[in-house]
């Protein structure tokens, strides 16, 4: 039997993954990284169930988070500091830890590469096509049995297949930052507080750093001002100055956006991650949604008797969850940015109602608790 080849734009957290689980599979893989080198932003990132599964199904759970923080509880807080959340984003059963961006990137990538992947930095994707042909910018192109986009919010792929419905800016967006960490931090628990269209975020991910991140929406010119604005954002939160006080001033606010596709996948090739569907980072779980759905075109590609087939039926089982998955990270943006400020503690109240809710919580969480298929017994490490 001849081996499968796979080409794979993008060597991020999606590509990577993807890259791994069909090397261990015995897949040919050939990963496709634009940049010079292979790199992550420097910022915390939340895994929860769905991701942690991924993790540990490839052997390098504790690499990749054994320096995070396990959590046990996301607290929020409105303009009047009283805590309108708990734990209810923390089910019975589901995990949450979180790590830095750069600590998981790099187990990925040691993973593919472990499993006889060739990463190729310095490769730029100019499209492709549904036989499985890879189209790179100098001119050349690449057959495969199997291509991935995993190239991003700008998918050259996605466009190229025409899978494109919608890339929607949500007018919001974000600074990442990380921050020493002081014996005044959070432990075991996130912090988010909220006033007007504010947000800030508290998160320990390491035992020497604390990932802070500030949100409020494009309109908000002081609050995305670069450099950083500190005494903007302390007036808004006198109690956070002390952690206002460590971020620094290089930082970078970012937009958030949606990308919406007609569907997922067209003949011999797929999208993953951000190409599929990019979302708000408001329930973190942008990276584990896509790691996910990566464990399980792997596994759909094992049952499948074509490559065509088995992409058509993973999209069938896994686009339901991460559709609702960014709507509700959506509708939380909203929430948090848009309100009209006349109508605060009506917010406060809805929240703290919607989070007594067991209908309202599943709805939320269900990406968190639809945990990728396990890994074959057959199916071991390589290299």
């Amino acid at each position: 039997m001849n081996e499968r080849t796979a080409e794979i734009a993008g060597g991020g957290l999606a590509g990577l993954t993807a890259a791994a689980l069909l090397a261990r599979r015995g897949w040919n893989v050939t990963v496709h990284e634009r940049g010079e080198e292979l790199r992550e932003i420097g910022a915390g990132i939340f895994m929860w169930e769905n991701g942690l599964r991924v993790l540990e199904s490839l052997g390098i759970f504790e690499e990749a988070v054994g320096r995070g923080e396990r959590i046990e509880a996301w607290q929020l807080f409105d303009e009047r500091r009283r805590r309108i959340q708990g734990e209810w984003l923390n089910p019975d059963g589901v995990r949450l830890i979180t790590v830095l961006r750069t600590d998981l990137h790099r187990a990925l990538a040691g993973a593919a590469a472990s499993a006889g992947v060739e990463i190729r930095t310095g490769s730029r994707v100019l499209g492709a096509r549904e036989d499985g042909t890879l189209v790179l910018e100098d001119g050349s192109t690449r057959a495969a049995d199997l291509l991935i986009g995993a190239d991003g919010v700008g998918s050259a792929v996605r466009d190229s297949l025409g899978l494109t419905r919608s890339v929607r800016n949500l007018h919001d967006g974000c600074g990442r930052h990380l921050i020493p960490r002081a014996s005044s931090d959070p432990i075991d628990k996130t912090l988010e507080y909220w006033k007007g269209a504010r947000r800030v975020g508290v998160v320990p991910c390491s035992p020497d750093e604390v990932y802070v991140y500030l949100c409020c929406p494009e309109s908000d010119l002081v609050g995305r001002a670069k450099p950083l604005d500190r005494a903007s954002w302390t007036a808004s939160f006198p109690h956070l100055e002390g952690v206002i006080a460590r971020i620094p001033e290089t930082g970078r606010w970012a937009a958030f956006s949606d990308s919406v596709c007609h569907s997922w996948q067209r003949g011999k090739a797929a999208v993953i991650g951000d190409a599929a569907h990019a979302m708000s980072p408001n329930l973190g779980q942008g990276a584990c949604v896509a790691m996910a759905n990566a464990a399980a075109l792997a596994a759909a590609l094992d049952r499948g008797p074509d490559t065509a087939t088995a992409l058509a039926e993973w999209e069938r089982t896994e686009r339901p969850i991460t559709d609702a998955t960014q709507r509700y990270s959506r509708v939380y943006g909203l929430v948090g940015t848009a309100w009209p400020a006349r109508l605060l503690d009506l917010r406060s109240a809805l929240v703290w109602a919607g989070g007594r809710s067991k209908r309202v919580q599943q709805r939320v969480n269900v990406a968190a608790a639809h945990v990728p298929p396990p890994e074959p017994a057959s199916i071991g490490r390589a290299g």
